[in-house]
């Protein structure tokens, strides 16, 4: 893109904002018939999906089947996965590697066949993977593809700053396409510090989780909830936005920023260890270190706070240096940096922040209360992950909702928008306090890590409650009143996303999956989704 002193009205058919898996396979299926606009606020490789390690969960080996798939699904899911939605996924698993693998993903393979891992939770092997670092591998060659697909145009470091939605602008609604209607999207791009007007009758929210709403976590930098709060400003539901995924083990190193140790360690016979040796998982969980994500980061925490660690620890290094070197090489090398050998000693580990497993509620194409709007990957709540996200589907998630969004957009069509109005900065100057925006993004992530993590009570909650409003009438106000910035922009997302994480955390009267309180330690008798409208004002 040539730099321009002026805004730019761009329009397209279609726009995703979001650069990881959901998003650019959307925008690889949709390219042969639509113009595409990808917008990412980094740049291409910057996401979550690059980081991930353990790989995509499909069903391939002999023994193995859909039922098994769908059942670790929702004994996972703590009773709130929803069946229909699960079998969705898992059945059209295999497709979905296959068409990684037609488009030239260097999977790991064994004696001619895909090599499969397993990981906690699962009862199979079924885990297809590049060595442990699945995720940067699928990424690199689906970059490589968009790059060279001409109906597709990337708009790298820019920053969604709203949706346009007819309700916004006062205008009526189209003749047979309902009442509110997506029309596009404001975006800041920080080449030119301008907001840019995109239209299309079609966008595609593909913005992935809010991990940096906390202290600590395994998210990069952009994982800040974007697609989340600009979906509820304009209207969306969302669901189950109180479990929050912490991954169990993330490096504990002063010098290790957000560095997960996959899950697949644990699958390849890695054992939770204390300071002194002791394996303490067999105490928590029958299952032991192949127990679900939430079981093992609580049984972290517990032993954490009974002893007074600052961490626990992983061993894998009874395994070889050939099997170690072969299965995780990237874990190898990154902890040798640091001067940790994992095949002689353990590795220091702490849980973080890792997943949102609720999000803007979608149906199984991908459509949200928005007509106009879809919604795909971490950024959304489809009912496969429920209480508690298996390890592993979240990667073959993006993938089938991608697709599933991409036909329903096909088959649908909307009136290209009328001419939308430019953004309007006219009122505003440049801040004379940045120093605001920091101190607010460093107090919002300690009070959630503090109050709104692994184990909550009803007080914690509270305090957090009164210090996001106290937050969010600071931010509204420097909205009001300067230009935009990324980082305000982030920050203004963060907070609403924080809100609606206490918010449904106070709304669930019992322990159940990634949600775990003190005042409601046992299961309801009924399982029932958290589900927030922004129609419907807060008790």
């Amino acid at each position: 893109m040539t730099a321009s002193t002026n805004p730019t009205a761009y329009d397209f058919d279609v726009l995703i904002v979001g650069s990881g898996l959901a998003g650019l396979s959307a925008a690889l299926h949709l390219a042969p018939t639509h113009r595409v606009a990808v917008l990412t606020k980094r740049g291409m490789e910057d996401g979550s999906s690059a980081w991930a390690q353990g790989g995509i969960a499909a069903v391939q080996a002999l023994g193995d089947s859909f039922d098994a798939h769908v059942q670790d699904t929702l004994v996972a899911g703590a009773g709130l996965s929803d069946p229909a939605a699960t079998r969705f996924v898992v059945e059209h698993s295999p497709e979905s590697v296959d068409w990684l693998r037609a488009l030239g993903v260097p999977f790991s393979e064994e004696d001619g066949h895909l090599h499969l891992t397993r990981e906690g939770g699962h009862s199979a092997r079924r885990i297809v993977h590049a060595t442990d670092a699945t995720g940067a591998a699928v990424q690199k060659t689906l970059i490589g593809h968009v790059r060279q697909t001409p109906n597709i145009t990337l708009f790298e470091n820019h920053t969604l700053v709203d949706l346009i939605t007819r309700d916004k602008l006062g205008m009526p609604a189209q003749p047979g396409q309902g009442g509110n209607q997506c029309l596009g999207l404001y975006a800041l791009d920080e080449s030119t510090d301008l907001v840019h007007t995109f239209s299309a009758p079609h966008t595609i929210l593909a913005t992935g989780g809010a991990g940096k709403v906390y202290l600590y976590t395994t998210n990069p930098d952009t994982a800040t909830g974007d697609g989340i709060a600009v979906a509820w400003r304009a209207g969306c539901r969302v669901t189950n936005m109180e479990f929050i995924q912490f991954h169990p083990t993330c490096l504990y190193h002063p010098h290790a920023k957000s560095f997960l140790i996959t899950e697949a360690v644990r699958g390849e016979g890695g054992r939770l260890l204390l300071p002194d040796g002791t394996r303490f998982m067999p105490q928590h969980d029958q299952r032991a270190e192949l127990a679900p994500r939430d079981v093992v980061a609580r049984a972290i925490d517990f032993e954490m706070k009974k002893h007074g660690l600052d961490c626990v620890y992983l061993d894998i290094s009874h395994q070889p240096l050939g099997f170690i070197q072969a299965h995780f090489p990237n874990i190898y090398a990154r902890c040798l940096e640091l001067g940790i050998d994992i095949s002689k000693q353990p590795i220091p580990v702490v849980p973080a922040a890792h997943y949102t497993c609720g999000g803007i509620h979608t149906d199984l194409a991908g459509r949200t209360d928005l007509p106009g709007l879809h919604a795909i990957g971490e950024a959304t709540y489809t009912g496969l992950h429920g209480a508690n996200r298996l390890a592993s589907n979240s990667l073959v998630e993006c993938m089938v909702f991608a697709r599933s969004a991409a036909n329903d957009i096909v088959a649908t069509h909307f009136a290209s928008p009328p001419a939308l109005p430019a953004w309007d900065d006219s009122r505003v100057t440049d801040a004379d306090e940045v120093v605001v925006i920091s101190h607010n993004w460093d107090e919002l992530r300690r009070f959630m890590w503090d109050y709104v993590g692994i184990v909550r009570t009803n007080k914690r909650l509270e305090r957090a409650s009164r210090r996001i409003a106290l937050l969010q009438g600071e931010i509204q106000e420097f909205y009001a009143h300067f230009h935009v910035t990324r980082d305000l922009l982030e920050l203004r997302n963060l907070v609403q996303v924080a809100e609606l994480i206490v918010r449904s955390a106070q709304s669930r009267h019992e322990s159940r999956g990634l949600h775990f309180s003190r005042d409601y330690p046992d299961l309801a008798d009924q399982a029932l989704p958290t589900i927030l409208n922004p129609a419907v004002p807060p008790d």
